[in-house]
Parts: structure tokens; C-alpha cells; sequence
């Protein structure tokens, strides 16, 4: 019999596409089925990576303004033994001639005041010693406004320029600002218009070396902070210049200042990185 005529043809099996193991196959939409709203969704996607970059946006702004007030350390603002080692040592050794001038006895303070003093007699026979000595003592005492502003001023200058420039302008504007004041008194002396007791003239303190720092700091900060502690600092000096009851001193001081001034490109190249 033949096989072909015995059995009726039939249509071939559909061969199924091949799938992936373990994955079912998708089930197939009739007409019926609605399409998703693709616009839609590509909406919700796009939208989403733009609020996730304001929300970053805030919490990166949060996090710097913790750390801005994280980084304010109150402490630095005095000096330490390790950080500031120029205006810590040198603080110690004024509180101590400052204790020593209130407690100990009149005469002796006085004494010791006169040989220290920098005025024109001493400063023709023993310059260097007068020069240092001089800055061993804190005129009118350790709760003076200069006392104070030694503290700070000296303590940001040496965190920004380091111990021995730091030294070097203070320094700097004590032994110009000295000299430059003393100098004019002997020549005046010499003409006859000043009397011989103007020879003798006491002259003592930190007042020069402060103001210089001053100046020289004041190069470091921003500019309105630069302006504005010049203008509040100066001021003050052109008062007490005005009010005419030490001028040769008042004098020294915006001497002092303006040096201070001058160093500004020098310590703007000595600034070292923040700590």
C-alpha cells in the first residue's frame, strides 16, 4: 500500500523561536492589548535623575556648611607652644617683667625702666642693649590694649608666616619705628630747639613691633577685612595723634604701621598653606 495515498496531508508544525533557559516566555498580546504609554514613562525617567541632582545639590551644601563650622577652632586664636612658638615664648617673658612691675618695688621698676629705656643718651652708648631691653616691657601694663593685641596679632601672623619672620617684622618695625623717632629728638637737641633733658626722654615698650604686625597681617586678609582693619587701627593711632600728649610716639606708631604695610610682598610670598 502506498503511504502517501493512505495518509491525509497535514500542515506543518510552527517551530517556536528558541528562548533562554529559566526564562518564561513572554505571553502574547491579541489586538486587544493596549500599548504602554511610552511617552509617559520616558517622562518619569527623565525627571528622575534631575530631582536626584537637586537632592544632592542640598546635602552637598549641607555637608559644607558643617564643615565650614567644623573648622572653626577658637583655640588657634592664642598661641601655643608648638604652633606658635616665637609669640608663646615671647608672651611668657613679657607676663613675667609684667608681673615683676606690679609686685615688685617702685624704685627698682623705675630704675630698670630708664636703663631700658631707648632714648637718644642711651641709644648713642649702648644701642643694642637699649633696643632689646626695651621690648621687655609692656607700657601700662600686661591689661593694656597692645598687651592684648600683641596676643592675637603676633599669634595669626606666625600661623600664616611662620616663627622667625614673624620675629623679623616685629623686629623690624620696633627697631626703624625707634630710630626714626629718636633720631629727629637728637638732631633737634643739636639745633637748639629742643632742650638737653629731651636726651633722657623714657621711651619703652612693644607698641612699635604690635603695629608693624599689624600692617604686615593685614596684607594677608581679604580686602574688605584688609580695609577695614587699617581703617579701625589707623584711626585710632590719628587720634591719639590729634589728641597731641605723645606725638613723637604717636608719630612712631603709623611709622610702624607703614612699615608693616611695606612687607606685603614679602609675606604674601613667605604665607604658608592653611593647617
Amino acid at each position: 500500500m502506498n503511504r502517501s495515498a493512505s495518509a491525509a496531508p497535514t500542515a506543518p508544525e510552527e517551530i517556536a523561536p528558541p528562548g533562554l533557559d529559566g526564562i518564561p516566555r513572554q505571553r502574547e498580546h491579541g489586538p486587544e492589548a493596549v500599548a504602554p504609554e511610552a511617552p509617559e514613562v520616558h517622562e518619569a525617567r527623565t525627571a528622575s535623575p534631575a530631582g536626584g541632582a537637586a537632592s544632592g545639590l542640598n546635602r552637598l551644601s549641607r555637608l559644607n556648611r558643617l564643615n565650614r563650622l567644623s573648622g572653626l577652632r577658637p583655640w588657634r586664636l592664642l598661641p601655643t607652644p608648638t604652633g606658635t612658638p616665637f609669640t608663646f615664648g615671647y608672651a611668657a617673658l613679657l607676663t613675667l617683667t609684667s608681673l615683676l612691675a606690679q609686685y615688685a618695688d617702685p624704685s627698682l621698676i623705675s630704675a630698670l625702666h630708664r636703663h631700658s629705656s631707648t632714648d637718644v643718651a642711651h641709644l648713642t652708648q649702648e644701642p643694642f642693649l637699649v633696643l632689646v631691653a626695651s621690648a621687655l616691657w609692656i607700657a601700662g601694663g600686661i591689661a593694656s590694649p597692645y598687651a592684648i593685641g600683641f596676643l592675637l596679632v603676633l599669634t595669626a601672623l606666625e600661623r600664616r608666616i611662620g616663627a622667625l619672620r614673624t620675629a623679623g617684622v616685629f623686629l623690624l618695625g620696633h627697631v626703624v619705628a625707634t630710630l626714626a623717632t629718636e633720631v629727629p629728638v637728637g638732631l633737634s637737641v643739636l639745633a637748639g630747639h629742643l632742650p638737653d633733658s629731651s636726651l633722657h626722654r623714657l621711651d619703652y615698650g612693644i607698641s612699635f613691633g604690635v603695629a608693624a604686625s599689624v600692617g604686615a597681617l593685614a596684607g594677608l586678609f581679604r580686602p574688605w577685612l584688609r580695609w577695614l582693619v587699617l581703617a579701625g587701627f589707623g584711626g585710632m593711632l590719628i587720634d591719639d595723634l590729634i589728641a597731641f600728649t605723645d606725638p613723637m610716639t604717636n608719630w612712631g606708631h603709623l611709622l610702624a604701621l607703614s612699615i608693616g604695610v611695606a612687607t606685603w610682598p614679602l609675606v604674601r610670598i613667605w604665607r604658608r598653606p592653611a593647617a
